[in-house]
C-alpha cells in the first residue's frame, strides 16, 4: 500500500511545477569534461542497485573514472519511501554524498528491514548516525528542497528517459539495453573512446 501511495505521489508531483533551481548538489565521480558521461538511476532500497556498487562499479572506478575517460552520475529513482529518505539524506551533504551512496548500498541488509517506514528510517538514522557523515538527519529529511530535487530526477528518469526500473543507465544520453555486467559495459564504453 505504501509503495502505490509513493507512486501516486510521483505521478501528481510529475504534473506540478518544481523548481528546477537549487542549491543542491548533483553526486557524481570523473572530471566534468569526460568524454563519456554515465548516469545511473537508482534506488537505495534495490537489491539489484546494491549489486551494481559491489560487483560492477569498483571496475569501473578503477578502469574508467580514476583514468579520466568517464564520469558517473548518480541520479535518484528512489522506488519506495524509505529510498526517498536514503536519498534526501545522501544529498544533504554538500561534497563527497557518494561516500553516503556506497556506505548505503554496502549496508543495505542492515537498514532495509522492518515492518514499517517509521522502523526503516530508524534504521537509516541509525546506520547514518554510527559513520559520524556529519549530517542532521531529521533536518536533511525535511528539507523541501533537496525532496524537490530528488522528485525531478526521478520525474526526469521517466520523462526523458523512459526509466521504469533501477538501475538504469545511459550512456551519453542513450539508454543501455544490454544486460548490465561489467564485460558488456566495458565493450560499450571500449567503443566510445
Amino acid at each position: 500500500m505504501k509503495k502505490l501511495l509513493f507512486t501516486l505521489l510521483i505521478f501528481v508531483l510529475s504534473f506540478s511545477n518544481l523548481s528546477a533551481e537549487t542549491n543542491i548538489k548533483r553526486i557524481y565521480e570523473g572530471k566534468l569534461d569526460s568524454k563519456i558521461t554515465i548516469l545511473v538511476f537508482e534506488s537505495l532500497t534495490c537489491s539489484h542497485c546494491a549489486t551494481f556498487h559491489k560487483d560492477i562499479y569498483p571496475k569501473i572506478k578503477k578502469n574508467f573514472i580514476d583514468k579520466g575517460l568517464v564520469k558517473l552520475e548518480y541520479r535518484n529513482f528512489p522506488l519506495d519511501l524509505a529510498a526517498f529518505n536514503a536519498a534526501k539524506a545522501a544529498h544533504c551533504r554538500t561534497s563527497n554524498g557518494e561516500e553516503i551512496l556506497h556506505f548505503l548500498y554496502k549496508n543495505q541488509s542492515d537498514w532495509v528491514k522492518g515492518n514499517s517506514i517509521e522502523e526503516l528510517n530508524n534504521n537509516l538514522k541509525t546506520i547514518l548516525n554510527s559513520q559520524n557523515f556529519g549530517i542532521d538527519y531529521n533536518k536533511c529529511i525535511e528539507d523541501k528542497n533537496i525532496e524537490d530535487f530528488v522528485l525531478e530526477d526521478r520525474i526526469e528518469g521517466v520523462k526523458k528517459y523512459n526509466v521504469s526500473a533501477t538501475p538504469t543507465i545511459i550512456i551519453n544520453e542513450e539508454k543501455f539495453e544490454k544486460p548490465l555486467t561489467y564485460k558488456n559495459l566495458e565493450k560499450t564504453l571500449e567503443k566510445l573512446l
